[in-house]
C-alpha cells in the first residue's frame, strides 16, 4: 500500500491482545480502527465499516511502534555487524556514501518495531552538510523506508571533547579540519552559532558533549568538557528556538552542571551519584540510561586504553540504573546504536528489565516517556484514538517475556504496513 492509499484507507487489525502502555496493562482482544493514518478507535462498540480492510494478526499482542531515543543511523550497519565502526570511517566515508548507509540501517531499525529514533549527533567531516536531516526527508516524503527520524545534526563539542573526529580518529594537526558548521565550538559565541547552525538547517533537536566519554582518546569519562556559562547559552538558544538538548555525559560534574542549565536529557549518565539522581528526579530531567551497550559492547576490539575505562566505567553503570529507576527518574528507550548493532534495538528493553524494571515499565519507557521527550505524547506511543497508526505485533505477551519484542511480526507506521510475516 502506498501513502497516498494509506490516507485514503479505513484498516481493521485484529489480534489475540493490546498493549495499554498509558494504563499498564494487557487487554483482550485487540481491535483496532485505522483510518487513513491515524487510529480512530480501540475495540469499537458497534458495527464496523464493510469497506475496511481486515488484517487477522491471530495470537499475537499489538503494540505501539518502539521508539529509540539515543542512536546514530549513519554508522555501523553493513560492513561493521560488530556494531562498531572501522576506526577510520569518519575520513574513508564520504557524505554519499554514509548517507546510503544509514538507509539501509533506517530500514532494518523500521524492520525491528522501532518507527521513531533520536539521531543524536554526526562525528565527521561533511562541509556543513547534515547528513541525518537529508535522511529523515528523504523518509517523510517516501522516497526510503525508515522510522520517524528527530535529528540532531552535529553534536557540539569543543576542540579535544568527545565527539571531536581528530580525537576519535587520532589525526594529526590539519588532517581533517572542522568548523562550527560542523560541531567544533569554544566559548559561549560559539556554542551559539554552532546550535545556531543545526537548527537553521534541519535540527530537530540539539546533542552536545557534556563529558569525556570511554570511546575516545582524550579526557577521562567523567571530566566536564564545557563550562557552567556554555552549557546555559546552549540550552537558552536551543529553548528559545523550541527544540530541546540532549547531552552525552558521563561524569557525575557534568551531569548535575547540565542540569542546572537546564539541558533536557542525559545520555549515559553512568557515574551518577545517589544525590545527581535525585537531582534529575526534581528537575524533571530525562535519563536515556543505553544500558545494554554495557553487557554487549565489543571491547575486546577496541584499543587497551579505552578498555580499561571500559572496565572502570560499565560496572558502575549497571549498579547505577536501578537506584534511578527505583528513585523515579523519568528513563527513555535509547541505545546508542550501532555500539549495539542496528535491528537488535530491543535489546535494550531486555536489559531495562535485567536492572530492576518490570517488562510493562521497560515498554512505558520504549513509548510513553519516549513520546513524551520528542514532545509528541499527544500522537505517539499508545494505541488510542487521534495517535499516529504506528503499530507492530509480536507474538506472546510482551508484559509476561519482553524478550518477544525482538520477534517483531507486523510493523506499521503512519497507516502503511512495512512488515507482515504473520500470513
Amino acid at each position: 500500500m502506498t501513502e497516498a492509499e494509506a490516507e485514503a484507507a479505513t484498516t481493521i487489525l485484529r489480534a489475540a491482545r493490546w498493549v495499554d502502555v498509558a494504563g499498564g496493562q494487557v487487554r483482550t482482544p485487540a481491535v483496532v480502527l485505522i483510518e487513513g493514518n491515524r487510529i480512530s478507535a480501540v475495540n469499537p462498540e458497534g458495527p464496523l465499516p464493510d469497506s475496511a480492510t481486515v488484517i487477522d494478526l491471530g495470537d499475537a499482542t499489538l503494540l505501539p511502534g518502539l521508539m529509540d531515543m539515543e542512536l546514530n543511523l549513519l554508522i555501523g550497519g553493513p560492513g561493521n555487524p560488530g556494531g562498531l565502526p572501522t576506526p577510520m570511517h569518519g575520513v574513508q566515508d564520504d557524505p554519499a556514501y554514509r548517507t546510503l548507509r544509514g538507509a539501509v540501517n533506517a530500514r532494518t531499525t523500521l524492520d525491528a518495531g522501532f518507527t521513531t529514533v533520536r539521531n543524536l549527533g554526526l562525528m565527521v567531516k561533511t562541509g556543513g552538510y547534515l547528513l541525518d536531516v537529508a535522511l529523515q526527508r528523504a523518509i517523510d516524503q517516501g522516497w526510503h523506508q525508515g522510522p520517524r527520524i528527530f535529528p540532531a545534526g552535529h553534536a557540539v563539542t569543543p576542540y579535544g571533547g568527545h565527539l571531536d573526529p581528530t580525537v576519535f580518529q587520532r589525526l594529526a594537526p590539519g588532517i581533517m579540519p572542522l568548523s562550527v558548521a560542523e560541531g567544533i565550538a569554544n566559548g559561549v559565541p560559539d556554542v551559539i552559532a554552532c546550535v545556531r547552525y543545526q537548527i537553521r538547517h534541519g535540527a530537530k533537536l540539539i546533542k552536545v558533549s557534556a563529558s569525556g566519554g570511554v570511546m575516545s582518546h582524550s579526557t577521562a569519562p567523567g571530566a566536564q568538557q564545557y563550562s557552567d556559562a556554555e552549557f546555559a547559552a546552549i540550552a537558552d538558544e536551543a529553548h528559545r528556538a523550541g527544540v530541546k538538548v540532549a547531552a552525552h555525559a558521563v561524569g557525575d560534574t557534568a551531569i548535575q552542571a547540565c542540569i542546572r542549565a537546564g539541558i533536557d536529557c542525559i545520555e549515559h549518565g553512568f557515574l551518577a551519584s545517589d544525590e545527581t539522581i535525585q537531582m534529575m528526579v526534581d528537575h524533571g530531567t530525562f535519563l536515556v540510561s543505553t544500558t545494554y551497550l554495557t553487557d554487549a559492547m565489543a571491547i575486546d576490539r577496541i584499543a587497551p586504553e579505552l578498555r580499561k575505562k571500559a572496565l572502570d566505567v560499565f560496572p558502575r553503570a549497571k549498579a547505577m540504573l536501578p537506584k534511578a529507576i527505583d528513585a523515579g527518574v523519568r528513563i527513555a528507550c535509547g541505545t546508542d546504536a550501532p555500539a549495539v548493532p542496528h535491528g537488535e534495538n530491543a535489546r535494550e528493553l531486555c536489559a531495562l528489565v535485567e536492572r530492576g524494571m518490570t517488562p510493562m515499565q521497560a515498554l512505558h519507557a520504549a513509548t510513553v516517556v519516549a513520546a513524551d521527550l520528542v514532545d509528541a505524547a499527544d500522537e505517539l506511543g499508545q494505541l488510542a484514538p487521534g495517535y499516529l497508526a504506528d503499530v507492530i505485533a509480536v507474538p506472546g505477551d510482551p508484559s509476561v517475556d519482553i524478550a518477544t519484542t525482538l520477534d517483531v511480526r507486523f510493523v506499521m507506521k503512519d497507516g502503511v504496513i512495512y512488515k507482515n510475516t504473520v500470513r
